[in-house]
């Protein structure tokens, strides 16, 4: 009870700062977890899948409303001389009389006016086609909605992706600047074994182009790493650059089987199974059209020679119809043929993705052993690479190695700095997606 006011606490103050949870406006520094549901609810991609999952559900009540009573008034007005419709329009209005039968008025009549307003319903009581249509729009909403949790985890990939890129940049500045200060050390060594007349002025100069060096390359990262702290901010849906928090990222690792056995239940597959009994639902839409259509329909006129919406005279009209349709040129049985052609069409697609997701899961566990085996190795390189420079930079001082092979062992430590942290990033990423291709990232990133 505790944790959840607490949690309540820091929801309301978060939304008070403008922002949201999981971001500070003080620090901006943000946790992955706190990114990712950032990202999942004002990403603008997000948010356009999310107006389109809107109006698919809208289509559920476009499709109700063809089995639904339907109630219209309607208002028209005529002026004619035809005999037979002033005949029938003076009956309506109930202002026939006896005089109205004298032969030269029933050839030569005078134009009449005629205002009629019509009150109808009309009720479907029988319509296949309509209750099958309402089927499948359902069926493509929920279609729809696997699709948008979906896109929500591909959201989260490429967030997971540029926070990590983030981590991994700026600690490659961290690198380089202890390389710039490593370069500096030894440039001034070297100026002093060359004012002390026990180096080369070579050997100074050489000192101070890695130093140049390693500020290009200082200026690069930094450039690196506030471009990926733009990228991120791009993603969450914010126009200012945002940071991340330095954390001890812990992404659980699983067999192998358990990714496979929870695969099929991924969002794409979801909906495309559902798709699949769309398509079915598609070959009963076409059969529909073998069956009749049966309806309701009933009308209340008022009639009036002078005034709209007048009641001179009224009358009612209530009627049952049914239309089936007997023969139509095979247009069904080829409507009937192409929907089971589209059935098995989807069923292949569905038989497809099932594949290339146990591929995918194959492929990225893979990466995940060959990352964790490479970061191992990074980091015993990174140990002999500073044990190196270390005998090196002796051996240099005692003037037993010339600056080249100081400053190619330093080249080797830094690349082994920079490696190091890169394949620890890269494994992390490596995990999570493998969890996208499974379908548990959100669960993986304890953000569901």
């Amino acid at each position: 009870m505790v944790r959840f006011r607490i949690l309540v606490f820091l929801t309301i103050w978060f939304a008070g700062a403008g922002i949201g949870t999981g971001i500070c406006e003080e620090t901006k520094l943000l946790s992955l977890q706190g990114a990712v549901r950032i990202a999942v609810e004002h990403n603008p991609e997000v948010r356009a899948f999310g107006n389109a999952l809107s109006a698919q559900q809208e289509d559920i009540g476009v499709a109700r409303s063809f089995l639904l009573p339907k109630l219209a008034l309607e208002e028209n007005a005529a002026r004619t001389n035809n005999p037979p419709n002033i005949f029938m329009m003076k009956l309506n209005q109930e202002r026939f009389a006896q005089s109205d039968f004298a032969v030269d008025k029933l050839n030569k009549p005078a134009p009449i006016n005629d205002f009629q307003t019509l009150v109808s319903l009309e009720q479907p009581l029988f319509a296949r086609k309509a209750q099958i249509g309402l089927t499948m729009a359902k069926q493509e909403y929920a279609a729809k909605k696997e699709d948008f949790l979906r896109k929500k985890e591909e959201i989260a990939l490429r967030v997971s992706q540029a926070y990590l890129k983030i981590l991994t940049t700026r600690e490659c500045v961290s690198v380089a600047r202890k390389a710039l200060e490593d370069a500096r050390e030894h440039a001034r060594i070297a100026e002093l074994r060359h004012n002390a007349d026990l180096g080369l002025y070579s050997d100074a100069l050489r000192a101070r182009t890695s130093v140049t060096e390693a500020e290009q390359r200082l200026v690069k990262v930094e450039t690196d790493l506030a471009v990926a702290k733009r990228w991120l901010a791009l993603l969450l849906g914010m126009d200012d650059s945002v940071d991340v928090a330095s954390e001890n990222l812990i992404v659980p690792l699983k067999e192998i089987d358990y990714y496979l056995s929870v695969s099929p239940a991924r969002r794409d597959i979801t909906a495309l199974k559902l798709r699949r009994e769309n398509a079915q639902n598609n070959v009963k839409l076409a059969e529909s059209r073998y069956f009749p259509t049966l309806g309701l329909r009933g009308t209340y006129q008022l009639n009036d020679h002078n005034n709209a919406f007048g009641s001179e005279g009224n009358s009612w009209l209530v009627m049952a119809s049914l239309r089936w349709d007997l023969f139509d040129g095979a247009n069904r049985e080829f409507e009937r043929r192409k929907a089971l052609h589209k059935a098995a069409e989807t069923e292949e697609y569905l038989k497809g993705l099932k594949q290339l997701a146990s591929f995918k899961i194959h492929e990225a566990y893979l990466t995940v052993e060959e990352v964790r085996k490479s970061l191992e190795l990074s980091k015993s390189a990174l140990e002999s690479a500073e044990e190196g420079r270390r005998l090196v930079r002796i051996r240099y001082e005692n003037s037993l190695s010339p600056i080249v092979d100081l400053l190619d062992v330093q080249l080797t430590l830094d690349h082994a700095r920079a490696n190091a942290v890169a394949r620890q990033n890269d494994y992390f990423l490596a995990i999570i997606n493998l969890g996208y291709e499974s379908g548990t990232i959100m669960k993986d990133l304890q953000v569901e």
